[in-house]
């Protein structure tokens, strides 16, 4: 295995680890303290045009979930997001942003309501289970909160349905889009949800019980074979092309959720309350003064973003790019930017300044490109 890391104890590997190492990953980042798979393509290209058209099984057990269950775990979820979770219906998946007291965004999870006092939050990357108890801590409230064995499994692209429903039976086709149901596996009540980190379709298997880890992804890869299956991970062409965000990139504490395009998940009329209402009801009254927007630009095949890059109009900085990549389907560079609320008007001409002081031309364009 050849990571670039440090193996220890600190950083878990998961219940598939020991395939992914067999079908040749190339490389691991880390994400909530675990590995997550980052290439086993040659190319990232060569890995996006498979995505697009035939089927992936991707390792992201790194979406840690956290269990809350109890009197008063509604209570609990509602207080960190902004998002009226009321209406939620059981079997129904949620993306929800969770906020701190000043409005920033501490996650962007999905909310997997599994009972009216039992729910999941699949996460991205910051530590959401310390933060859910500590206010649960706080506020005195009868719920329990913990880290389940759970560990989700992706099968995502076009014939991603098509291969789970010959392993899982026709039904899988009934799962409606940000829907979940059970399917049975190994003996065990599994929960599968029509989601994914991708534009191109697909499902997660929430595995509960790492010991099935390994039965689970041979059964998807055996039969995988006559649908041309290849092991992947998020792609970061298509996810760009896509208009996905990525916490750690896109948005961090920083950030609060009107200024990344979350507002349709916010409900600040005071009907709901939440930690950050007060303060988000301050920034809209004030005035958005940035957003994310799409960035299409020349200069050459760019290199990945590891820093953020100036998006200049003049000699005026005006945005950064946050994530960038070259997408061989528009023949263009394609990036996530935050634009200054004078500029992001679609059809805005910007300059952008790579590393090594390489000046492109762009311009801002709506999401997903």
């Amino acid at each position: 295995m050849s990571d670039g890391l440090n193996m220890s104890r600190r950083i878990r590997r998961t219940p598939y680890t020991s395939r992914i190492e067999k079908v040749g990953v190339r490389g691991f980042s880390v994400v909530n303290h675990m590995l997550l798979p980052k290439a086993f393509q040659p190319t990232v290209e060569e890995d996006y045009w498979h995505l697009r058209t035939h089927v992936q099984i991707w390792d992201v057990s790194c979406q840690r979930q956290v269990e809350i269950k109890g009197p008063d775990a509604g209570r609990l979820i509602q207080w960190m997001t902004p998002r009226d979770i009321g209406s939620s219906k059981i079997g129904q998946c949620l993306y929800i942003p969770i906020t701190d007291v000043d409005g920033g965004l501490i996650n962007d999870p999905v909310l997997l309501k599994l009972a009216e006092d039992h729910f999941w939050l699949s996460i991205a990357d910051s530590d959401v289970l310390l933060y859910a108890k500590g206010l649960s801590i706080g506020m005195g409230l009868d719920v329990i909160v913990e880290e389940p064995d759970v560990s989700p499994l992706a099968v995502q692209g076009p014939k991603a349905e098509d291969l789970l429903a010959k392993i899982f039976g026709e039904n899988v086709r009934d799962i409606g889009f940000f829907k979940f149901d059970w399917i049975d596996f190994a003996g065990t009540r599994q929960l599968i949800a029509r989601s994914g980190y991708s534009r191109q379709g697909g499902f997660e298997i929430y595995l509960n019980g790492s010991h099935l880890g390994e039965q689970l992804w041979d059964m998807i890869w055996e039969t995988g074979q006559s649908f041309n299956i290849s092991p992947g991970c998020p792609n970061l062409i298509e996810r760009i092309e896509g208009g996905l965000f990525s916490y750690g990139n896109e948005m961090t504490r920083e950030n609060n959720p009107l200024e990344i395009g979350l507002g349709k998940y916010c409900k600040l009329d005071g009907s709901i309350d939440f930690i950050g209402l007060k303060s988000l009801q301050n920034i809209l009254s004030e005035g958005i003064k940035r957003q994310i927007r799409g960035v299409l630009f020349n200069g050459g095949r760019c290199t990945t973003c590891s820093t953020p890059w100036p998006i200049m109009v003049g000699d005026k900085k005006v945005g950064d790019i946050t994530s960038a990549i070259w997408s061989p389907r528009l023949e263009a560079n394609v990036g996530l930017s935050l634009i200054d609320r004078e500029f992001w008007k679609m059809g805005q001409i910007v300059a952008v300044q790579m590393p090594e002081n390489n000046i492109a031309s762009g311009k801002i364009v709506k999401l997903p490109f």
